[in-house]
């Protein structure tokens, strides 16, 4: 999930990949994290998101995309319920942190 969150992952794909039951799984995490997988995903790809709206030009529907949504519209429903606030409006509220590389002399 953390090496790949742009990947459609499905409860079952997760607990495949640790070898457990969906239940076991699911049980896990809410007992750890407090949440469900799927939820745990959603949240993980909006720090993600944030991260790259705060530190580069990418477009959102650039960023959607590179954490796991298929359209930009279906990404900016999720950050809107998130962040109360569409991503663009979001990413022009934040300080910037764009990384510009040194000019030489």
């Amino acid at each position: 999930m953390h090496a790949a969150p742009d990947r459609r992952w499905s409860v079952q794909q997760l607990a495949d990949t640790v070898a457990v039951s969906r239940s076991a799984l699911d049980e896990r995490f809410r007992q750890v994290l407090g949440r469900s997988p799927i939820r745990y995903l959603t949240d993980w790809r909006m720090h993600l998101a944030e991260n790259l709206l705060a530190t580069t030009r990418h477009s959102v529907a650039a960023v959607a995309h590179r954490v796991g949504y298929d359209s930009e519209e279906a990404f900016s429903r999720a950050f809107k319920r998130a962040h109360s606030t569409a991503p663009g409006a979001w990413r022009r509220e934040q300080p910037s942190k764009i990384v510009r590389p040194e000019m030489g002399p």
